[in-house]
């Protein structure tokens, strides 16, 4: 049965993987549009610094909607669930918080470019498979949202899968980048697909499709790209622990200190 308003929850344990879930999808987006904006100014070329910050501006408009349905669920305003909780209480997978390289923006920044480009192609096409499942979810202001993300990520989609073919055909050095990218990425991409603690429970309550059927449809969708450009699938790991879980590194906490900079200035104005 479908339900179509957060007043109409009536069961507390659907309640509360649901708010769980949506943690989790808010807190991905969030922190990948964060270190994909790290990348402005700093992009290959001009026209890709423009498509970057228009799918990063895309990608933090999806966070502010799952971030709407947690408000909407009584869990805090938008602003204060995006910039005011602290790294143990943020439910993003560990892969996505991850530094893009040595230095920082404004002081030398040494950013891998085959990394970025890599994550984003991984995460992008398990988002995708998520977002497909959400739009036949039980909690119908889920389903809609869903719908309305979907239409953007098939460019976002597009954008990495050709970039992704484009450096790993070129060969050579470019080549080498990408392999070891992928080899870096794999490390922890398990905790992007993993549903946490409770992701029986968000099955079973009809939220979204299983772990093993979303793992499934990533590898049905990638396994041909490696194919054609004749890489071997990577083993997938969860080496540093699962963020759904709160378990994280020292990179989330520097990256929710610049984030929130400004919003910690006047927690209470209206921004």
């Amino acid at each position: 049965m479908k339900i179509l308003s957060a007043s109409e929850i009536k069961d507390e344990q659907y309640k509360k993987v649901l708010t769980e879930l949506l943690y989790q999808l808010a807190d991905d987006d969030f922190i990948i549009a964060f270190r994909g904006s790290e990348w402005l100014g700093l992009a290959p070329h001009i026209e890709e610094d423009v498509a970057f910050s228009s799918i990063n501006q895309d990608t933090m408009g999806h966070a502010a909607m799952f971030y709407q349905l947690l408000e909407d669920l009584g869990e805090g305003e938008v602003d204060q669930l995006a910039h005011g909780r602290k790294s143990s209480e943020r439910r993003n997978a560990i892969l996505l918080e991850e530094v893009n390289g040595p230095g920082d923006y404004l002081s030398e920044p040494e950013y891998d470019w085959a990394f970025a480009v890599v994550r984003n192609y991984f995460y992008t096409q398990a988002k995708k498979g998520r977002i497909d499942s959400l739009k036949q979810s039980s909690y119908q202001p889920l389903a809609d949202v869903a719908i309305k993300a979907n239409m953007e990520l098939y460019y976002h989609l597009l954008h990495w899968k050709t970039w992704f073919t484009q450096l790993v055909n070129a060969g050579g050095e470019a080549r080498r980048r990408m392999e070891k990218a992928v080899e870096k990425a794999a490390k922890d991409f398990a905790g992007v697909i993993t549903l946490g603690d409770n992701g029986a429970e968000m099955v079973s309550h009809q939220l979204i499709e299983s772990e093993e059927l979303l793992l499934k449809r990533w590898k049905n969708a990638v396994e041909p790209i490696f194919q054609a450009v004749n890489l071997p699938m990577p083993d997938l790991e969860m080496s540093r622990g699962d963020g759904r879980t709160g378990v994280h590194t020292k990179d989330l906490d520097k990256a929710i200190e610049t984030l929130s900079e400004v919003y910690n200035t006047d927690p209470l104005a209206s921004w």
